[in-house]
């Protein structure tokens, strides 16, 4: 069984590695400056701010996921996360369309 999960998650990983090397491209001098002046202008982390925690923000995200798209990934909605906020509640939410979970583990929400 646990052989099966380890399979499917590798499956997955590699898929998303994938994936993201089609528009690795997108990624050059454009982005960069987009994301230098989108952290200067919001320099603290989302997520940690609507909690009520102060916390430096690292990473630029798009708040609705690009896939490919250029016209998305060049004028979608941008915002400032930390590392952590970005590689924990932004993936799982982008997975499995939960952001955020009750006391007991339950989904509050869905997409």
């Amino acid at each position: 069984m646990a052989a099966v999960l380890s399979s499917a998650a590798g499956a997955l990983i590699e898929q998303s590695r994938l994936m993201s090397e089609r528009w690795h491209h997108f990624y050059g001098g454009y982005w960069q400056r987009r994301r230098r002046l989108h952290l200067l202008e919001h320099p603290l982390c989302k997520f940690c701010a609507d909690g009520g925690a102060v916390t430096r923000a690292t990473v630029v995200d798009h708040v609705d996921p690009h896939g490919g798209d250029w016209n998305k990934f060049v004028f979608g909605k941008l915002q400032s996360l930390c590392a952590h906020c970005h590689d924990s509640i932004k993936q799982r939410h982008e997975k499995t369309g939960v952001s955020s979970i009750d006391a007991d583990g339950w989904p509050l929400d869905r997409k």
